[in-house]
């Protein structure tokens, strides 16, 4: 099977040679065999539909396109083609205007304007037969209803739609009158006369040779293959519309397929200003009511806003209404429409990020933080504010802790347990490390999880990640003395001799508290290895320079300066079994544990 690429290509060839049966086929085929919806096809094959002068597919194509890439001005030029095609020119200006709003410079968007201009004159130019006093009558389509020989006619929507049509602009009427006999018995209706004929249209020439011969056919926007300029997508994609000298040698293009158009008083509508002051004002009537927390009479104003101008800012106020009454997912429908119209009115990105930012919040309230991080990062996506980057990383730390939280489990806690003891007893440390590491997942407040893994890290040499995990075990259990015990190990290793000393001195306190002296020869023993260290000679150093570095310590220092401490050293010397008894003072035995190991105090 080809790829949409190949079959691109080959469309791309077929289109160049004319063959635009062909090339409709294979741009077909490569919509169909692309992953995803790829703009540029569907713009290619409107081309060739505009070129077959089928231009209700080509518009059709061209709507796919634009939905696809709102972006792309090339897009708003298919559609302004297939709609010249179609003679609609008012929705042809307006997706020309659309092109050029994307790209100023764009040539095809100015030149087809220019085309319209032309086409709009020609039509001006024609004689409206005197009719245009006529049709200014606001009850013609009334009188036309009840009158017995119009009655039936007016029935049909594509009469009714060439009358409206002429209402707006008589001078069409000069090339469809003596074409269709109904035209006739309506217009001698309106003339009070009886222009009443037989209907001729369905008489070939040879059988009518007083009938006109028949014009040539139309030649609608023709689209001319042109390699596109993106580096990525190479395709044929521009259309040439016809010289305005060629309209001679054709007639207007067919008309669309009618569709019912209201009442003719309802034509004449009142001007954009007054109805964008009247929807204001609702608005802030609206407002006001919102701040007086009456939410239902608040709506009624913003829908009256909004009936009279399409402004989503009216859907938004809707919306803070319907989050402020808790109905959240009647707010969620609101702003979607609101997003939906948006895009429609091309409305600010800034508004919009608003519509977004408040679909979020409704799904805060709903607890779906999910669908909140959905909708707060669409709306950073449209405009990136402060308050909103705030709120999505909020709900983000909300869902980590909701999925911590749902991970907890005290019986898997347990295997993890013992399959690290396990790891840890066959000198595995690694694999200790991720078993005491899912321990602590499965039971975050367990302090023996972090204590352990402390154990296991201390045995890889990571000494910092040791002390960390140990101050978590004692953070979880203050009275955990193991925990104090590897972090004074951890403090050891890492030269910290004040810190680790620190750290022992909390350890015999809560191990005097809480075991009964259980652990006191472990600490005792780990405080005179920590005190050895400390004070220990450094390589290549003499016995006095060593005594001299000792001597300039700071803690040192102050210990002999303090004047308790000289007195109870200058008691030991005249009698050393007092010391012992000072020594059970907690503070008084650092000291002088100090001071031996630094050989201050010489012991026999």
């Amino acid at each position: 099977m080809s790829s949409a690429d190949e079959l691109k290509a080959l469309g791309n060839k077929a289109f160049s040679a004319k063959k635009f049966d062909e090339a409709i086929d294979y741009f077909t085929q490569a919509i169909a065999a692309s992953s995803t919806p790829n703009h540029v096809l569907f713009s290619n094959r409107s081309a060739c539909f505009t070129s077959l002068h089928k231009y209700d597919k080509a518009l059709e194509d061209a709507e796919k396109c634009v939905e696809i890439n709102k972006t792309w001005a090339k897009g708003y030029n298919r559609i302004a083609a297939a709609h010249f095609g179609l003679d609609n020119l008012d929705e042809a200006e307006n997706a020309f205007k659309s092109a050029l709003n994307l790209d100023p410079n764009n040539a095809m968007a100015k030149q087809g304007l220019k085309q319209i201009e032309t086409r709009l004159t020609e039509k001006n130019s024609a004689p409206d037969l005197g009719f245009a006093d006529k049709f200014n009558d606001p009850n013609l389509i009334e009188n036309l209803k009840k009158n017995p020989k119009t009655k039936e006619l007016m029935k049909d929507p594509a009469i009714l739609e060439k009358i409206l049509k002429f209402k707006q602009n008589p001078q069409e009427m000069a090339t469809q009158l003596l074409s269709d006999p109904k035209l006739m018995t309506i217009f001698g209706a309106i003339l009070g006369i009886n222009l009443d004929m037989p209907d001729l249209s369905n008489l070939s020439p040879e059988a009518n040779p007083s009938a006109p011969p028949p014009e040539p056919a139309t030649k609608g926007p023709e689209a001319i293959p042109k390699e596109d300029q993106d580096p990525e997508i190479s395709i044929p994609d521009d259309i040439e519309m016809k010289n305005p000298e060629e309209k001679s040698k054709s007639v207007p293009p067919p008309v669309s397929e009618p569709q019912p158009e209201p009442e003719p008083e309802k034509i004449i509508e009142e001007p954009q200003e007054d109805l964008a002051a009247k929807a204001d004002a609702e608005k802030q009537l609206g407002n006001t009511l919102y701040k007086q927390r009456k939410f239902d009479e608040a709506i009624t104003h913003y829908d009256a806003a909004w009936e009279l101008k399409n402004d989503i800012t009216y859907l938004n106020n809707r919306a803070a209404a319907e989050f402020e009454k808790k109905e959240y997912e009647t707010c969620i429908k609101t702003c979607e429409y609101a997003v939906e119209q948006g895009r429609e009115l091309r409305a600010d990105y800034k508004i919009v990020a608003k519509s977004f930012a408040r679909i979020g919040n409704a799904y805060v309230k709903l607890n779906d933080l999910e669908k909140a991080r959905y909708f707060f990062d669409k709306s950073l996506t449209e405009h990136r504010t402060p308050l909103v980057l705030n709120k999505l990383r909020s709900v983000e730390k909300q869902i980590k802790i909701q999925e911590a939280e749902a991970y907890v489990n005290p019986e898997k806690a347990e295997e993890a347990r013992l399959l690290g003891k396990d790891y840890f007893t066959k000198s595995d440390w690694p694999k200790a490390v991720e078993a005491y590491t899912e321990m602590i997942k499965r039971a975050p407040d367990d302090a023996r999880g972090y204590s352990n893994r402390a154990a296991a890290l201390a045995k890889l040499m990571s000494f910092p990640e040791a002390v960390k995990d140990c101050n978590l075990a004692i953070q979880k259990d203050p009275n955990f003395v193991r925990a104090y015990i590897r972090k004074a190990n951890a403090q050891l290793a890492m030269k910290e001799y004040t810190g680790c000393l620190d750290t022992l001195e909390v350890a015999k306190e809560k191990d005097s508290q809480i075991n009964a002296g259980k652990s006191s020869y472990e600490i005792d023993q780990l405080f005179q290895k920590a005190m050895s260290q400390r004070f220990a000679a450094v390589e290549g150093e003499t016995p006095e320079q060593t005594m001299e570095r000792v001597s300039r310590d700071p803690e040192v220092t102050t210990i002999l300066q303090d004047p308790v401490m000289q007195s109870i050293l200058s008691q030991a010397r005249d009698n050393p079994a007092a010391l012992q008894d000072h020594m059970k003072n907690p503070q008084i035995y650092k000291k002088i544990m100090t001071l031996i190991s630094a050989g201050v105090i010489r012991t026999r």
